[in-house]
């Protein structure tokens, strides 16, 4: 009998899991897939790994975060049609109930399978619990390549941006606001900043075929003392997506150099968040078969997932999925039940023939 995949969706949709509480969600993955005897099952923390051993030549790895981001009015599932709603709908519930129907009926895949149900991807890089069992079980995680379920509109999405958060502390001179030529306003000292952002002018390189567009925002700031008070100190968070042609160090020193024009001695800037991206790699002959014949359509990554991490350890990854990443996190958010059944089709095809 063949599962309706949009219910499965929802199922999983209404068993919360944001970031940090995904123990309900685990245990009711756990409990499922323990059912099935050709999978081995390992729980490292809130991390479920799940393996077939039957001696294939290649392994591929599915995997998938667990967690959402807080629910926004969106907690419980709500069906139009063939259009499923609810939060995590589309990042990424959709794609763990393609993974969780691949691990619960393909017995004897003609690849060795990994399914890596991982918490707390939608919080700080440092809470990963893909890098927990990285460092602390990356013998779970050995492969030829692997997948992310991460939402990409049943296209593949190649390689992933990398992101970094650099800090900004300007100071100036307290006054008060009746004689504010006594101080110096240390908040419009940011408008030499906030001009230079408002026309930015992003890269658009193209690798492999792929077009990234970087990008540079100002996400956060805080300032003032009090109502009349000419404020002396400024704190503002940006926030830079870069294309992986780039490493870390050059992406931090392009950050700079827009801000040195406005800077003096004195003032702070200090990286406190990064994650460095990965270029295409679409060659292995497992994602090379899946592209092909299944006519999908290649895109950049224009965001980071953990297509990195896999990167990082010398493992071939994309981004596959179902749901438009547009409308992550967002209060409505959706998967269509043409795009589950299209990637499920797709993962199915891969896991029955191989290469």
């Amino acid at each position: 009998m063949t599962t309706d995949l949009v219910a499965l969706t929802a199922a999983l949709v209404d068993i919360a899991s944001e970031s940090r509480h995904e123990q309900e969600l685990v245990a009711w993955l756990e409990r499922d897939l323990a059912e099935r005897p050709w999978l081995e099952l390992t729980r490292v923390g809130d991390n479920l790994v799940a393996r077939t051993d039957q001696g294939r030549a290649q392994r591929l790895i599915l995997a998938g975060h667990t967690d959402t981001v807080p629910a926004n009015g969106n907690a419980r599932s709500r069906r139009v049609g063939d259009r499923l709603y609810g939060l995590g709908a589309t990042d990424m519930k959709s794609g763990l109930a393609v993974m969780l129907e691949a691990a619960r009926t393909i017995e004897a895949p003609a690849v060795d399978v990994t399914y890596v149900f991982y918490a707390r991807e939608e919080i700080e890089a440092s809470a990963s619990g893909l890098a927990e069992l990285f460092a602390t079980r990356p013998d779970l995680l050995t492969g030829d390549a692997a997948l992310l379920g991460e939402p990409t509109s049943a296209a593949i999405e190649a390689g992933c941006q990398g992101t970094l958060r650099l800090r900004v502390e300007l100071g100036g001179a307290r006054a008060h606001t009746a004689r504010p030529w006594m101080g110096r306003n240390a908040v419009h000292r940011l408008g030499g900043i906030l001009s230079a952002l408002g026309t930015y002018e992003e890269r658009r390189p193209v690798l492999d075929g792929c077009e990234y567009r970087e990008a540079l925002q100002a996400v956060r700031v805080e300032g003032g003392v009090a109502g009349n008070v000419v404020p002396d100190h400024v704190e503002l968070l940006l926030n830079h997506r870069f294309a992986p042609d780039r490493d870390a160090a050059a992406a931090e020193a392009h950050v700079r150099s827009v801000l040195e024009p406005w800077l003096e001695d004195g003032d702070v800037v200090e990286l406190v968040d990064l994650a460095v991206g990965a270029p295409p790699d679409l060659d292995h002959p497992l994602l090379a078969a899946l592209r092909t014949r299944n006519d999908l359509a290649v895109h950049a990554k224009l965001g980071w997932t953990d297509v990195s991490r896999f990167a990082q350890h010398g493992i071939p990854a994309a981004n596959f999925g179902p749901g438009d990443a547009t409308i992550a996190h967002t209060a409505d958010e959706y998967v269509e039940r043409a795009d589950l059944e299209r990637v499920w089709a797709a993962v199915r095809d891969l896991l029955a023939h191989g290469c």
